[in-house]
């Protein structure tokens, strides 16, 4: 088994190429050495399976050429341990006894090649080009993968952020009709942010909370301007046209939030109440979404402090929207959307907004 004095392989061997000879017989070693360092290989050796293990571990290798059948660790069990460790390097593996099952199970578990004693050093050759191509082209396909993801990824983005101007399109629609309404989404979407922030919820929580803030009235754009804009006290007919909004809203949605059910919930059940006594479902304590339940606390509170045309009384003080927060709980609210709110005001995680409508707030001096 003479080196060969031939030619490296052209296209194969990449520059600077390591490979990994594990024999437990020196000259088998020697041999290899020969014939891989001749085309191009800059090559290690290794006695056993373990040596191998610990020569890859400070040095990776791209190829590893690996008897069978040695002390201490055999090439079947560095076999495994190769996929788990190091998954980029190709693994052939050499034997002297022919065991079609034990060559089977070799290539099932991850080996590119098997071959048996005695080989002749062509043989090698020409495996050990069809082991590199082969890890070229696994490499470049998991690479261009990964490329096609994140085009991918950013395509999804892109559509996500039209998507949601267009639906912020919407929100400003309603606000452009109703002039209380201005700022107040944005208002809500941040308040609710906070409290999702301050119960310690994840970040696709705050996400879909944030965009449900953002559409929580937008079924008010089947409301009459003239009930939206109505100066006084609303009729009970009214009021009752009013409160239609969220199932407007939710029906608008639907189609287009399948991804996001927080912010759809938001939209249909923002006006639900923790004792059971609000709309659309008459839903009560745990069973309104908790999403809903946050929002249900930041719109009131906004509610209070920006003012709105049917109530008769002026707008709130801050003070006064947080005492009626506090007498609400577990009526109107859940006490622990409450609490969170209220720790979230007084940590500063959100800031309050100073309006000016012209009219002092109730409660201030």
């Amino acid at each position: 088994m003479d080196a060969p004095s031939r030619p490296a392989l052209p296209n194969v061997v990449p520059p600077g190429a390591t490979c990994l000879l594990v024999d437990d017989e020196p000259r088998i070693r020697q041999v290899l050495a020969r014939l891989m360092k001749a085309d191009g290989f800059e090559c290690r050796e290794a006695a056993s399976g373990t040596e191998a293990l610990q020569v890859l571990d400070e040095a990776p290798a791209d190829l590893v050429i690996s008897d069978l059948r040695m002390p201490q660790m055999d090439g079947v069990e560095l076999l495994r341990h190769l996929r788990e460790r190091h998954p980029d390097t190709a693994v052939m593996l050499i034997t002297a006894v022919a065991d079609v099952d034990v060559a089977v199970g070799c290539l099932s578990t991850g080996a590119m090649d098997y071959l048996t004693k005695p080989f002749h050093l062509d043989e090698v050759r020409a495996r050990v080009a069809q082991a590199m191509q082969k890890r070229r082209l696994i490499m470049e396909n998991r690479e261009y993968q990964l490329r096609l993801e994140q085009r991918v990824s950013v395509q999804a983005h892109r559509m996500e952020e039209l998507f949601l101007a267009g639906i912020q399109s919407l929100a400003e629609a309603l606000e452009v009709k109703d002039r209380y309404t201005r700022g107040h989404s944005v208002r809500v979407s941040q308040y609710s942010v906070a409290i999702v922030r301050a119960l310690g919820l994840d970040d696709n929580v705050a996400r879909q909370v944030e965009l449900g803030g953002h559409v929580h009235d937008i079924g008010k754009i089947g409301v009459r301007e003239s009930i939206l804009n109505k100066p006084g006290p609303l009729t009970d007919e009214e009021y009752d046209h009013i409160m239609l909004h969220p199932m407007v809203g939710w029906r608008i949605l639907s189609p287009l939030l399948q991804d996001a059910p927080m912010a759809l919930n938001i939209v249909r059940s923002h006006h639900e109440r923790f004792d059971g006594r609000g709309v659309p479902d008459g839903l009560a304590g745990t069973a309104i979404p908790l999403e809903a339940r946050i929002a249900a606390v930041a719109d009131a509170f906004d509610a209070m402090t920006s003012g709105r045309p049917y109530r008769a009384e002026r707008r709130y003080s801050v003070e006064a929207a947080f005492t009626e927060l506090r007498r609400c709980r577990g009526t109107q609210f859940d006490p622990l959307v409450v609490d969170a709110f209220l720790t979230a005001v007084e940590e500063g995680m959100l800031a309050i907004p100073d309006f000016d409508l012209g009219e002092p707030p109730m409660g201030s001096a």
